[in-house]
């Protein structure tokens, strides 16, 4: 059992859990009830031992220990070091004496078998939940949805403007809500999308007005012209100019939006090479949303169908 469910790593602050690790006795009394707890690795010796800090006292998980692999794949040895210093969840399976103190003998295996197994393999597409950037890559960044468990969130599933790495949107630590988009139960994966909770383009569209003159980020340049992203959901397209490079932050003119063809153009006043802010995203559904069977990005007077349905 999970106090407060089944969340991504580094997120446990409830009291109970505090609670249980504070003394021998609460680590005993959450051995014989099953609870996950989460505590900090503060090592990782030759054989690949976690060493966790419990407080009370110390606490360890075998290598064979540390990851939880539906398929039944060896844990590699990074997986063990990139564990140090950061939150672990884990099952503690027993005790025993070393050097002369009492220790726990933990599994954060067990506990993220539990996770897959109670929560994960309940999952459906379209279901929205909670996940925490671990890394990122050029093509996209993997997020914990649970315990530990890793997901890939591709960089063209992160928002419909387009982005060169998955760093203009995320860092790593990042708590942010994704909807599950597939599943191989087979394999034990789920891959997730976050676009649809980011508005479609009437929502964002919404936000402008002709004639407003507003900032924006510079995100690929044409032959045709220049891609500006006002929102991740929504860009516009300027005049080709001289000067001009990925990544900046642009000041635009709104010359026109035009619905029935997805279309917003610009006119580029000012540029700046200065470090790029984020533009604001806004919220696609009700913070309460747990589930979404279709998401329309395109305006209905669009004959350009842009979607995605989820199951």
């Amino acid at each position: 059992m999970f106090l407060g469910g089944y969340q991504p790593e580094g997120g446990i602050a409830a009291p109970e859990s505090r609670e249980y690790l504070m003394s021998e006795q609460g680590l005993r009394r959450a051995c014989e009830e099953g609870i996950i707890l989460e505590a900090v690795a503060v090592r990782c010796d030759l054989s690949f031992r976690l060493t966790v800090d419990l407080h009370c006292m110390n606490g360890y998980i075998e290598r064979e220990d540390v990851q939880f692999s539906p398929t039944g794949e060896p844990v590699r040895d990074i997986a063990v070091i990139t564990r140090v210093g950061k939150a672990v969840c884990f099952r503690v399976t027993g005790f025993f004496t070393e050097n002369g103190k009492t220790a726990a003998r933990l599994s954060r295996r067990e506990a993220q078998r539990e996770c897959a197994e109670k929560y994960l393999a309940a999952l459906e597409p379209g279901d929205i939940i909670d996940a925490k950037v671990t890394h990122l890559e050029n093509f996209g960044a993997f997020v914990d949805i649970g315990c530990g468990i890793v997901s890939l969130l591709s960089i063209d599933c992160i928002s419909v403007s387009r982005i060169s790495h998955p760093s203009d949107r995320f860092r790593a630590g990042d708590r942010i809500k994704v909807v599950v988009k597939s599943i191989d139960r087979e394999n034990g994966r789920i891959f997730v999308t976050h676009k649809e909770l980011l508005g479609t383009w009437e929502q964002n569209a919404a936000l402008f007005s002709p004639g407003q003159t507003v900032t924006g980020t510079v995100r690929s340049i044409e032959d045709y012209g220049i891609f500006v992203e006002l929102t991740p959901n929504l860009a516009g397209l300027a005049e080709y100019r001289d000067g001009i490079t990925v990544g900046q932050t642009a000041a635009v003119y709104i010359k026109n939006i035009i619905p029935e063809r997805m279309k917003l153009k610009l006119v580029i006043i000012d540029s700046c090479r200065g470090e790029t802010v984020p533009p604001e995203s806004i919220a696609g559904y009700p913070e309460n949303t747990v589930h979404i069977d279709r998401w329309k990005y395109s305006p209905d007077s669009c004959p350009r169908v842009i979607e995605t349905v989820f199951g």
